[in-house]
């Protein structure tokens, strides 16, 4: 079986956020949105790896709420950079030899379903790299300066990017080596392999993997994983799992 590791970006500033956690370290129904994240991989029998990166100045209180569990779990902590690409740059030098692709999910999308990441997993052992995304479905407009509409855009063959991005890890270290390649505004990690050349696999994924970026989202976020069927438990995910330690 192929082994995957996967890195969670968590070192985001979360300036749109407005509250006194950081969006990644707030709670949503009693744990944490990036434990939520993690938890969808953990415990997955393909999985040899996850890594959690924070800013360094984090780590403090990161280590004081979470350390215990990050043990049980398994999960390994590495600072992170200035940019999200830096993050996953200092994640990816942690990659144990044993992983063959290297799976990058946002550590602020906690709603997502087991066959989602089965089927961006399967795709990316077929192409070597492969992202979730969905249509673009609503109408889409270039704004002017002032506010106004400047034009209609096509919205045909338009897809917005979620994660998880799965790739080779030999693909993913070809890309990093190559970043001035891409430019100087990378938004995500796909775009990095998208300059070398490598075409992605879109596959598509559901609305509900929302992106937890205000206030609004965690709520919206709550309501979706009340709604979502209740998966069966494969391992434990913290020593008194009973409990709400989060």
């Amino acid at each position: 079986m192929p082994q995957f590791a996967v890195i969670l970006p968590a070192a985001g500033r979360s300036s749109r956020f407005h509250d006194r956690r950081k969006k990644q370290f707030t709670e949503l129904d009693g744990r944490a949105v990036w434990v939520r994240a993690a938890e969808l991989f953990i415990n997955r029998d393909d999985v040899c790896q996850t890594i959690v990166a924070i800013t360094p100045e984090d780590r403090e209180e990161f280590s004081r709420r979470f350390g215990a569990n990050l043990a049980f779990m398994g999960v390994e902590v590495v600072d992170g950079g200035a940019e999200r690409v830096d993050s996953v740059m200092r994640a990816l030098e942690k990659v144990r030899d044993s992983a063959e692709f290297v799976a990058i999910h946002d550590a602020v999308r906690p709603c997502l379903m087991r066959e989602d990441i089965d089927k961006v997993f399967e795709a990316a052992q077929k192409t070597g790299a492969a992202v979730l995304a969905t249509p673009i479905r609503d109408t889409l407009k270039k704004g002017a300066q002032d506010g106004t509409v400047m034009e209609t855009v096509s919205r045909e063959r338009l897809w917005a990017v979620q994660t998880p991005q799965v790739f080779r890890r030999d693909v993913l270290l070809k890309a990093y080596a190559n970043r001035a390649r891409a430019g100087k505004s990378i938004t995500d990690d796909s775009q990095l392999v998208e300059a070398t050349g490598t075409k992605v696999t879109l596959v598509e994924g559901p609305v509900t993997n929302i992106k937890i970026t205000t206030r609004q989202d965690l709520i919206l976020a709550k309501a979706i994983l009340e709604a979502m069927p209740k998966p069966k438990v494969q391992g434990p995910i913290h020593p008194f799992a009973e409990d709400k330690m989060w």
